[in-house]
């Protein structure tokens, strides 16, 4: 069994997926495959994928019997004393601009009140 999920790539690619796969939501790709054939479609994935993100889940022999790939993913596979785990990383790990961190401007705005109102309560005594 084969899981192979896009994110941002060309349509190109999602139609060559089709001959091998069944595309059962935009970008989500599930199928059984030989393991040449879904190695290939993994070199295919890496050629044509451009900006875009793939991972591919596919099952294999061992105590867990599936295995991961990833392709400019944030999350990693990761090997913990023989189990495959995704990684997800760190927010220190996270590249700049990648997600937006810190408070909302709403509660930027609500926090600011609140100290605006504790420093006049403050000087008034």
């Amino acid at each position: 069994m084969v899981i192979l999920v896009l994110s941002a790539c060309p349509v190109g690619l999602r139609g060559h997926l089709t001959r091998w796969f069944l595309e059962i939501s935009p970008g989500v790709f599930v199928g059984i495959a030989s393991a040449r054939v879904r190695e290939l479609a993994w070199q295919r994935v890496v050629e044509l994928s451009k900006d875009g993100r793939a991972i591919m889940i596919h099952s294999t022999r061992g105590e867990q019997r599936l295995a991961f790939k990833v392709h400019r993913h944030d999350w990693q596979p990761t090997d913990f004393d023989g189990i495959h785990l995704m990684r997800r990383p760190h927010t220190s790990d996270v590249k700049p601009g990648a997600a937006r961190a810190g408070w909302s401007k709403a509660s930027r705005y609500h926090r600011a009140a609140q100290r605006r109102t504790h420093e006049q309560s403050n000087e008034s005594e």
